[in-house]
């Protein structure tokens, strides 16, 4: 029987939990769609991701209006996927922060990455009528973005851990909590996408680079919160072994529908029930695929082309 495409069939709504992770950190999960949070300065707010559409930018902020009535002075943005900025208008931030390689990015396929995503994951484009077009990053960085919270707040860190989920994924880091957001670059009980990735980096240097910081709570971009030295082991160590089956049962297949089936026997039976598995692997085991055979760069992804994969790879 053909699976419905992508995430078109996920029309239920998710259980969102708002979490307190210290004084003036918050997260916020919805089992498995993308997680976002805030994180409290002084006088001022920061935000992190944008979800897909004002509107639902809007009822996060309302969430989070419960616990605080600072002004939003910067919103980060951990890479350029659709699901995670166009809903940046709703934010009114003085300053929108991305890594300079995300601001490429959105103006290299910003838009066909709209059509695609909008067309893969319908649901969480909540009255997509609201987004007013494009987001655009209004400071950018290539290593590191350091934000003084004031008060004896100490700081935020956004810091670029290398390639990996895309070109330009960074990190928000408070150092006295010990919290890590973390993106897209970690998952904690969520399948990973990887259509825009850099395998190898990402599951070598770049993850070193992030347990390096040795968090004991950390937010990824889909999941749940994890929390202790050894739930954040555990969540980089399952992205990384996502990674390496991926890289091991792709690069033994000699056709790219081989490489679907043996990624996807090999990968279901720890993975399968989690969070956009099945909508995920068609995408992942095509970029793959090419990155393993020469083309160092992702091939932008359109609505077309997304269907094309699908019909090849998951029917």
């Amino acid at each position: 029987m053909t699976k419905p495409f992508a995430s078109s069939a996920d029309l239920g709504e998710k259980q969102q939990t708002l979490e307190v992770l210290a004084d003036g950190v918050y997260a916020l999960t919805a089992e498995g769609d993308p997680n976002v949070g805030a994180i409290e300065g002084e006088d001022f707010l920061v935000c992190f991701e944008a979800l897909a559409t004002p509107t639902a930018a809007r009822a996060w902020l309302g969430r989070l209006r419960e616990h605080t009535e600072k002004p939003i002075r910067y919103l980060v943005l951990s890479h350029y996927h659709a699901v995670r900025v166009l809903g940046a208008s709703a934010f009114g931030a003085e300053v929108i922060v991305a890594h300079e390689k995300t601001r490429e990015l959105i103006a290299e396929r910003g838009a066909q990455d709209w059509a695609s995503e909008y067309a893969r994951m319908p649901r969480l484009f909540q009255d997509p009528d609201s987004i007013p077009g494009l987001t655009w990053p209004t400071a950018t960085f290539s290593d590191r973005f350091s934000i003084d919270l004031g008060g004896g707040r100490g700081e935020l860190v956004l810091q670029y851990c290398g390639r990996g989920h895309t070109e330009g994924d960074l990190v928000a880091w408070l150092p006295e909590q010990r919290i890590m957001f973390a993106g897209d670059l970690v998952e904690s009980q969520a399948a990973l996408y990887t259509g825009d990735a850099f395998h190898r980096e990402w599951s070598s240097g770049t993850l070193d680079l992030v347990a390096s910081f040795g968090a004991r709570t950390l937010v990824g971009g889909r999941g749940a919160v994890a929390r202790g030295e050894d739930g954040v082991e555990a969540a980089i160590a399952q992205t990384r072994d996502f990674l390496a089956v991926m890289l091991r049962e792709v690069g033994a297949a000699g056709s790219v529908k081989e490489a679907f089936e043996r990624t996807h026997r090999a990968l279901h039976p720890r993975y399968g029930s989690w969070p956009i598995f099945e909508h995920c692997l068609p995408f992942n085991v095509s970029r793959l695929w090419d990155e393993l055979h020469g083309v160092e760069r992702p091939r932008i992804w359109t609505a077309e082309r997304d269907r094309e994969v699908w019909d090849e790879l998951q029917s």
